[in-house]
């Protein structure tokens, strides 16, 4: 397993309790892309693209379209941790002993080893800095505070310094009215449960995305002032 799966597997192996599959998505007419950071042929049909009613230029249409792929990838993976943090935290409140949570870990921990490994080993990195800030979305966490919480400091200390040689920095938050990409993918998010996409889960922390749109707006605005 290279060592950015590593890392995001670290993280899952605290979170899950028991292993399930990734929903499949559902096939839709949107151009399928390559996941990489080349520049994409221009001879692939984009469909029209709005944000913040502003038409997107050719390559902002295929930079928005490649993020949407990574969000589709990886916000399943997202929903699930939530869901097993809250059935882990349950689950731990139950032992009392180091010893009987050190025991429950190590039967989580090899249970999935079997189930998610293949799966997080295809993640690219751009994909998985985007799932680290779907976590916090989720669960309102950072995923260095989770490992924090769930083994220790020293180890995410360690977890978060080898991910950032990968570009991937585990303390990111999801911060949709500061960060433009945030803001992107919490349309491609909405978008996705409207149309049955993706299958909706409230965010840790609510979004107000009228606010949120008019916030964009009014940013676009003023910059071409």
């Amino acid at each position: 397993m290279n060592r950015i799966s590593l890392l995001l597997f670290f993280f899952f192996n605290c979170c899950f309790i028991h292993a399930q599959d990734i929903p499949k998505e559902n096939p839709k007419s949107n151009p399928i892309l390559i996941e990489n950071d080349s520049i994409l042929s221009d001879t692939i049909l984009l469909p029209e693209i709005i944000i913040s009613k502003e038409k997107l230029s050719l390559e902002d249409k295929k930079q928005f379209l490649i993020l949407q792929n990574r969000v589709y990838k990886t916000y399943p993976y997202a929903k699930l941790a939530s869901e097993r943090l809250v059935a882990l935290r349950r689950g731990m409140a139950f032992l009392k002993t180091n010893k009987e949570k050190k025991k429950y870990f190590k039967i989580v921990e090899n249970y999935l080893t079997n189930e998610f490994e293949d799966k997080l080993k295809k993640l690219s990195r751009k994909q998985g800095q985007i799932l680290v800030k779907l976590i916090h979305r989720q669960t309102g966490t950072t995923t260095y505070e989770l490992v924090s919480d769930l083994k220790n400091g020293w180890k995410a200390f360690w977890a978060n310094t080898t991910a950032s040689v990968f570009d991937i920095n585990l303390k990111t938050k999801y911060q949709p009215f500061e960060v433009n990409e945030d803001f992107l993918i919490e349309t491609i998010l909405i978008r996705a449960f409207e149309s049955g996409r993706l299958q909706n889960q409230p965010p840790a922390s609510p979004v107000n995305y009228e606010a949120l749109n008019e916030f964009w707006q009014a940013k676009a605005v003023k910059s071409h002032q």
